[in-house]
């Protein structure tokens, strides 16, 4: 018995020496999270948890993996001594936050757990990367001596993983009882299986709003082309002439709710089926029960731009002008009816509605810019030089606005 108890590691010499390599770790943990901060570039900004392992987890794992090792040596090298956890939105930032973490790090292992659990199993799942510790991270100045191999594990969870993986730490690691009762199992695992559930619809819901953003980006762009053609480069083209714009975008859909009909709606709109586009909006506003104010004023806006492709500009006003009284706040709906009507030639109207846009959101270059063209159409050449100054300082810097402001400084020039 004397020499079982004799051979035991002294927990004291192990304690102080570990302790005292703790601010080391604290300092290298700190650097290794920023540089994380500095080079991981996702859509959504992760959040990060860091630290430095507590004395007790790190004894009991000690004895337990290594006890003969540390019977010969106070301090022993464990991987998880320093850990970072980056925590994503979304299911999709954890491949990539691997794949960044690889390009910038020296990756001496990856662990994927829980990948191997079935759905009647609670674990947590979670992407564990151990990484050397950069020079750029290493202690500026320590007199004790650091391994060669020491690394850093960096763990890659979302949000309801980290979520699951804390509950289940209290629930079963830290507990001296665990579940063996099959009924509280089976409702662990049911908990378990709803976050993971979860975390994939999240990430469907992500992947349609990327899919509608697309769409959305492709048909404005081809809006702004036409307004662009109409406004500024006609050269004496008749507006009746003007041939809708096709882009050809193809995406998949699913019918059933307002967001497929959306969808389906724009990307028609910008293959250029403009009246099953307008047929989509309008049964969509006429639906019953009707739509909130919120809804109604984007359809309205949507259903403006298509009708502006098929040239029915007094249909595609009354539109943004729906939209607007909707959402008093809908700038880009009043920039739309600064357009129309700029189009129309009623440019007084038409800087009323730009003013009011820029009222609402005043970093609007081409808002600026279109407000100077009206000014300029209208004889306001102070204002027209004012705004097409404005829209150069918010980054405006195309030709259009540069042969404006050229026209500008030809007319003041003409008056001194």
């Amino acid at each position: 018995m004397d020499n079982f108890v004799n051979s035991l590691p002294s927990k004291n010499n192990i304690k102080a020496t570990y302790e005292s390599y703790k601010p080391v770790f604290a300092e290298i943990v700190t650097n290794v999270e920023n540089k994380l901060r500095k080079t991981l570039h996702l859509s959504s900004n992760p959040t990060y948890k860091s630290r430095v392992k507590s004395f007790n987890s790190y004894y009991r794992k000690v004895l337990r993996l290594k006890g003969e090792e540390a019977e010969r040596n106070n301090f022993v090298e464990l991987t998880d001594m320093m850990g970072i956890r980056v925590i994503c939105a979304f299911l999709e930032d954890l491949s990539e936050v691997e794949h960044q973490i690889k390009n910038n790090f020296v990756v001496k292992e990856v662990e994927y757990k829980g990948a191997q659990q079935s759905f009647r199993e609670f674990g947590y799942e979670s992407v564990h990367v151990l990484v050397s510790i950069p020079k750029d991270c290493m202690p500026k100045k320590t007199e004790l001596p650091l391994p060669e191999t020491l690394v850093c594990e960096i763990q890659i969870r979302t949000i309801l993983q980290d979520a699951w993986a804390e509950v289940e730490h209290e629930l079963i690691y830290k507990s001296e009882f665990t579940p063996f009762d099959m009924p509280l199992r089976r409702k662990l695992a049911s908990m378990n299986a709803s976050l993971t559930l979860a975390d994939i619809i999240f990430q469907e819901i992500r992947d349609y709003q990327k899919k509608l953003q697309g769409e959305v980006e492709a048909r404005r762009a081809s809006f702004y082309e036409k307004a662009d053609e109409l406004t500024l480069s006609s050269n004496g083209k008749k507006i009746e002439n003007l041939e809708p714009k096709n882009i050809n975008r193809v995406s998949p859909y699913v019918h059933g709710t307002i967001d497929d009909m959306i969808l389906e709606a724009i990307q028609s709109h910008n293959h250029g089926d403009l009246d099953k586009a307008v047929e989509i909006y309008s049964i969509i506003i006429n639906s019953e029960p009707t739509p909130p104010a919120p809804v109604l004023a984007v359809i309205h806006k949507h259903r403006g731009m298509a009708y502006f492709s098929q040239n029915n500009y007094t249909a595609s006003l009354e539109d943004f002008q729906k939209s607007v009284i909707y959402d008093p706040n809908a700038f880009r709906s009043y920039y739309y009816i600064g357009i129309v009507l700029s189009i129309m030639n009623k440019h007084e109207e038409a800087v009323a509605a730009y003013s009011e846009s820029i009222r609402i959101n005043e970093y609007q270059s081409h808002a600026h810019f279109r407000r100077a063209v009206s000014y300029y159409k209208l004889g306001d050449f102070d204002n027209a030089l004012k705004d097409v100054t404005d829209a150069q300082s918010l980054g405006l810097n195309d030709t259009e606005t540069e042969s404006l402001h050229a026209k500008l400084m030809e007319k003041f020039e003409m008056k001194m």
